[in-house]
Parts: structure tokens; sequence; C-alpha cells
């Protein structure tokens, strides 16, 4: 070394910087890698991608050789630094202001800079590295064992006693994923976080309320039935006998088409109809989707426990909860709120809370009444002689008009935060 001339000392210094930073910016984007989309590289061909993918399958080796390979070259530029400060400042304060000095350098040129690129550009750096990781990997095999060897022994008690380490995620992590973490569309974001929100909704969530309930009595006459098929706007109708717990069949109009007129029957509808299917109305939704698909039925009446129709539910109604409304849905949905000038929304009592709380980015309670009516006379616990509000949380429900033993329309407003 004392042969070597200043220039020789100082350009090996460099190159010693350079190898530095390859290794630490190497471990930085090798661990900052995205392993999903890096399994999908590797699957797709990407050579770098399938070598990166092979070499965190033993991310304990991976990190052996790296740390080896890096601190080799520490160690190399400490000495030759000592050299130069020595030569420079001389003998007495060359080693302590070669180390004070090579700190500063390193840590700078061969720590912060090259990790803060890595980590903004992993697939940059980890997969163009992989090719000289991995033969590195081969030569220096048997110091790599040694080393994760009595490493993993000393470090054996702590691992024994962490929680195993899974990659899978859960539903909550994938909603966050699919947020935030992909270049999707909206719509088929939205689309995707529907399926996933499914197992947490039942069929009580989307079903057509028993009072809303369109159907035929077959106890009416002719002509009213006739009618009251003609002018339908769903293509299958319940038909029940004088009350809707009274479910004789459902009708497909498509079916009762060529009954209209004066060839029209009672008993001729009768035939017409199909058996009822009735679900639970805590039937999760993703449940409720293949079972529709295993029966292969559209339409499903929700019972409760004593086996009382709660109301009805279509695998339309559950699809919308997906894809979001259809065109041909002709029930009335809440759809867009507006902002009156006083800062407050006008909803109507029926609207169901989670249509709500979808609209205005809203977090009423779920749990328990499914519409607006039911949640504030829950809160009441008494039906109200005039109008009066509710405060649940941070929001504040007045009822405008109260009718029939039902609350129709509802005045509702969000307090600020300092007052909620």
């Amino acid at each position: 070394m004392h042969e070597l001339s200043m220039g020789a000392l100082l350009l090996i210094i460099v190159v010693l910087t350079i190898m530095s930073a390859f290794f630490a910016g190497s471990e930085t984007a090798m661990m900052a890698l995205n392993r999903y989309r890096l399994r999908h590289l590797a699957n797709e061909g990407h050579r770098g991608a399938r070598k990166a993918n092979h070499l965190l399958q033993r991310p304990d080796r991976l990190l052996g050789v790296i740390l080896v390979g890096n601190n080799v070259v520490i160690f190399l530029t400490a000495s030759f630094a000592t050299e130069v400060a020595g030569r420079i400042v001389g003998d007495t304060a060359g080693p302590f202001i070669g180390a004070v000095v090579l700190t500063v350098y390193m840590l700078i040129f061969a720590e912060v800079t090259p990790k803060t690129v890595a980590a903004a550009r992993p697939e940059t750096l980890a997969f163009p590295s992989s090719y000289i990781l991995q033969p590195l990997l081969k030569i220096s095999h048997p110091l790599v064992i040694f080393v994760n060897w009595f490493s993993n022994l000393l470090a054996r008690p702590l691992i024994a006693r962490a929680p195993a380490k899974t990659e899978q995620l859960s539903v909550a992590e994938l909603k966050t994923v699919l947020n935030e973490h992909t270049t999707l569309p909206p719509e088929r974001q939205a689309m995707l976080v529907g399926i996933l929100d499914l197992e947490n909704a039942t069929v009580e969530d989307i079903m057509v309320p028993r009072s809303a309930i369109i159907g035929i009595d077959i106890e009416d006459d002719a002509a009213t039935i006739v009618a009251l098929i003609e002018s339908a706007q769903h293509t299958r109708l319940p038909v029940y006998r004088n009350h809707i717990d009274n479910i004789v069949g459902i009708l497909h109009l498509r079916r009762a088409a060529r009954l209209s007129g004066e060839t029209f029957t009672k008993s001729d509808l009768l035939r017409e109809t199909e058996e009822p299917y009735f679900v639970p109305a805590s039937t999760p939704l993703h449940t409720q989707l293949y079972n529709f698909q295993a029966e292969k039925r559209r339409i499903a009446l929700a019972v409760d426990e004593y086996g009382e129709i709660q109301g009805m539910a279509t695998l339309e109604d559950l699809l919308e909860e997906i894809v979001g409304e259809f065109t041909t849905d002709f029930t009335p949905r809440l759809g867009e709120v507006p902002l009156e000038e006083d800062g407050t929304y006008t909803i109507d009592g029926s609207a169901l809370v989670r249509d709500v709380n979808r609209a205005l980015a809203w977090e009423l309670p779920t749990i328990g009444p499914r519409t607006m009516n039911g949640l504030v006379l829950e809160h009441l616990e008494s039906f109200p002689d005039g109008n009066v509000s509710v405060r649940i949380g941070p929001y504040v429900l007045e009822t405008v008009l109260v009718a029939e033993n039902l609350v129709r329309t509802i005045r509702a407003s969000v307090l600020p935060a300092k007052t909620a």
C-alpha cells in the first residue's frame, strides 16, 4: 500500500465506494420490491425478475452475501482512507481524522444516497443487481452458509417467539391495495371492492321490504289481475292468496303474456307459477350469490327466524352491490342527495342507511334498522308526536314529515369536527 501513489489510493477509494453503494442499494432495492408484481413479471418471463425472485426465496442467504460483500468493501475502504489521511496530516492524527471523514463520506455516498434511490426505483436497481448477486452467492456460498448458520443460531430464541410471517392479505388489506395501489379505473376498483364487501352484507340489506313488495293476489278478480300484469315493471311477481305470507308461487310475466285477454283463468295462471324460493334474511350476500347460481333462481323471499316473510331479494339487487345500479331498475333508489343552502340534506325516510352512507360518505350505524325511518325510531324509542331531532354520533337527524306511523322525510346534517 505504501508503494501506491496518492492518485491510485484515491481511485481505489472511489471504486470501493461505488461497490459499497452497489451492495447498500441492492439490499434496499431487493427488500422494497413488490412481491406480487415480481411474481407476475417472473411468470411473464422477465429474466431479471426471475433471478430476483429466486434470490428472495432465501432472503437470509441474499442478505448474507450482500452484508459480507459490503463489510469487506468497507474494511478495505477504511484501510486505504487511513493511509491517505496519514500521508496528508501525519500518522498521529491521521487515523482519527480519516475515520471521521470516511464515516461522513461513506454515509452520504455509500449509504443514504444509493438507498434513497433504490427505495424510489427498486426494480431499476434490483433486476440488474440480481445478475451480479447470483454468481457472488455461488462464489461465497460456504462463507455465507457459515455466517447464516451462526446468526440463525443466535437469533433462534427471538425467531421462535415471533409470530409466523405470512404474505396472505386479509380482506381489509386487499381493499387498501385496491383503493390505493392499483392503476385500475375507479369503476373497476369499485366493482372489486364491492365483491369483497359481499361478506359484510346480508340479504336483509338489499331486499325490497315486505311493505313494498308488489304481487298478485289470486283472490282478486280477473280484470284486476290482468291490469296488474300488463302494467307491471318487473319480470317476476309473487303470487299469494289474501296476504303476502300465504305465497302460492312466482310468476314470470313472459309466461303470463299468453294468458291475458278472454282466455285468462286463475287456474291457468297458477299452473304457470314456479315454486317460491325462501332464504333466511340473515344469509350473507356472497353465500346467496352462490345459492342463486346453484338453485338456478333469480328471486328469493327473505324470511325471519319464525318463517315470516320480511322482504324479497333478486339476483339483480345482489349484482348491483358489485356493479352499481342497472338502468333497467324501476325501483326508486336514493341516488344523489342534494345539499341544501343551510348545509343539510333532505332524505326520504324509506331510504336505506347503507345507501345514505354510500352517497354522503357517512358512517351511520348499519347494524339494526335498515332504513332511515327505522334508525330514527330506534333512537327515539317511541313514535314522535311531532317533529323532533335525534343525534347519532356527529350526525343530527330531524324529522320533517311524520305520517301513518312512519317518518316520511328527514333533514340530516353533520356536526363540525370540534362540536362532534
